[in-house]
């Protein structure tokens, strides 16, 4: 029987940074990830990132409930069955979110999880490089093994859209993952030497080359939990069942959809829920697979008025030169995610700090792949940080190979659809300015024409499309909160011996992409495992606009 200190389920983002620290205090440890390898082009080169989340190879495939308040569609819920997890699919974008998200998590009862608590540790795992692009150097870290670079930025659209949002009346940020997150700047991603720089190359490959972690396939089916104690999982291997014990402990990285359904697999979660389908209860805990939360986003596309996209790659003369360049040089249109500016503004007067991310797209294209009848173009992808919907993860049945039904609930917060109709508003008026009247012919979508609220919420109930950020499943809170999963060093509430680090535990979603918090999260709760003292605090004061109450920007 296979056994070690530490079982980590889900070599993702934080499956991979936990295993790194583990094996460096010299622990062993044993991955077990469903998915497999990571190599080939479509995984490492950054630009081909539209391929890897729509490939059943790379991505567990999921799909939403028919979602109620937009249209009744079925939305894709990618999430990464691969080495590296969603690291290896997503778009790689590097944002650690605003200072106040992590306070906000402190004062809903995450203790040591406020922003002064987390900043030691997002310095910890990066090694950042400026580019040249200027920067806050002080709040950034330049050891860690997860390397964070920028574009080269010489697309003129990527220039335009920061000097677009500079004419109204924005601020320009020299660094939004530093002191100042609000406004418009060059955009960070976590691509190194022209390369996807993902969990698996920053943390796992370096932690497999030190002799004490093991990486096995398998789908584990559940915890196995005696006494009230987790002693190891249950996994499907080579169509055989087998357990693996861990002589510490059992650690969930499975991501926000798959940690709740194991951990109700496991007996842990809802007692009603767990006995409609057999399950005997070990704990009841009432919010496993609660509070699902997700950023929704439109893309406001435009027509361009003259060639200066990447359209004029969008054919198979074109890719194949892209193709060549990268695997000859790692250089070229392929070595970028392309999403190299950005946008953080505030939504009204009132309120404190950014709740509409852009990020700005040289042409217009959708997640599939699929680009814009119209040929020549750019697009922003807007939408609303802090939405109030929230949504759950649930059995469908007690068969582990059965996915779990995934209802986000989508825009059902009236608020929901106040601010959306901003963003639209905020980015016309972006485009609309100085900056961009050499490059715009026309607006593709929504179109000039849909103007009203009705027609506005008609547009975002057909074409708001996830961003990919799904979190919030087992709610991290205090030890004597009913309603959380977690304690705030993982521990499940319930069970001895049985932790999650993964973006579930997040108490409400941060502001950007969740990468980056969620790599926070393994580096964090991998000292509370091996029990050391978190790393001092760092007390840095964010920047907020002096005026917020009273100004939008």
């Amino acid at each position: 029987m296979m056994e070690a200190d530490y079982i980590i389920v889900g070599a993702g983002s934080a499956g991979c940074a936990m295993a790194y620290r583990l094996a460096e205090a010299g622990k062993s440890v044993l991955v077990i990830e469903h998915g497999g390898t990571d190599a080939g082009p479509f995984i490492q080169m950054p630009g081909a990132l539209s391929y890897p989340m729509n490939m059943k190879r790379y991505d567990w495939g999921y799909m939403t409930e028919p979602e109620p308040h937009l249209g009744n569609r079925r939305l894709v819920c990618p999430r990464g069955k691969v080495i590296g997890g969603s690291s290896s699919i997503n778009g790689m974008v590097y944002v650690r979110g605003h200072a106040h998200d992590f306070d906000h998590w402190r004062d809903q009862g995450a203790a040591g999880w406020g922003y002064a608590d987390v900043l030691p540790y997002f310095k910890r795992m990066e090694n950042w490089h400026d580019g040249g692009h200027g920067g806050d150097s002080g709040w950034r870290g330049t050891e860690g093994p997860l390397h964070v670079s920028r574009g080269k930025r010489d697309n003129p659209l990527v220039r335009a859209f920061v000097e677009a949002g500079v004419q109204a009346g924005y601020p320009e940020t020299q660094d939004y993952n530093g002191h100042q997150q609000e406004g418009f700047g060059a955009f960070e991603m976590t691509v190194w030497r022209g390369q996807r720089w993902s969990a698996a190359n920053a943390y796992l490959r370096p932690a497999l080359r030190r002799g004490n972690c093991d990486l096995i396939r398998g789908l584990v089916s559940r915890v196995v939990i005696e006494e009230g104690r987790a002693v190891g999982v249950e996994m499907i291997r080579k169509g055989q069942l087998e357990v693996v014990r861990a002589n510490r402990e059992v650690i969930l990285a499975a991501s926000s959809i798959n940690s709740p359904k194991l951990l109700m697999l496991s007996g842990v979660g809802p007692g009603a829920h767990l006995a409609e389908h057999g399950i005997g209860v070990i704990a009841d805990r009432p919010d496993v697979g609660r509070n699902l939360q997700d950023h929704l986003e439109l893309y406001i596309q435009m027509a361009a008025s003259q060639p200066v996209s990447l359209y004029k790659y969008w054919n198979l003369m074109g890719k194949g030169w892209v193709g060549l360049q990268w695997l000859l040089s790692r250089t070229g249109p392929g070595a970028s995610n392309q999403f190299e500016s950005c946008g953080f503004i505030r939504s009204r007067a009132g309120v404190d700090y950014p709740d509409i991310q852009f990020h700005f797209l040289p042409i217009a294209v959708r997640y599939d792949g699929k680009a814009a009848a119209e040929g020549h173009g750019f697009q922003a992808h807007v939408g609303p940080m802090r939405s109030e919907s929230r949504g759950a993860v649930t059995l469908r049945s007690a068969d582990p190979g059965d996915d779990p039904v995934i209802r986000f609930n989508y825009m059902s917060a009236e608020s929901d659809w106040v601010d959306f109709r901003q963003c639209i508003r905020l980015t016309r008026e972006i485009f609309a300015q100085e900056a961009f009247a050499p490059y715009i012919r026309h607006e593709i979508q929504p179109g000039a024409a849909v103007q009203s609220d009705d027609e506005l919420d008609d547009f975002i109930r057909a074409h708001a499309e996830s961003a990919y950020h799904p979190c919030g499943t087992c709610r991290m809170g205090r030890a004597d909160d009913p309603r959380a999963v977690v304690d705030p060093e993982g521990r499940v509430i319930g069970v001895e011996r049985l932790r999650v680090a993964d973006s579930s535990i997040f108490p409400r979603i941060t502001n950007g992409n969740l990468n980056a918090p969620s790599i926070m999260v393994g580096e964090k709760i991998a000292d509370h495992v091996l029990g050391r003292a978190p790393m001092p605090p760092e007390n840095s004061e964010p920047w907020l606009h002096p005026d917020w109450q009273h100004a939008q920007r």
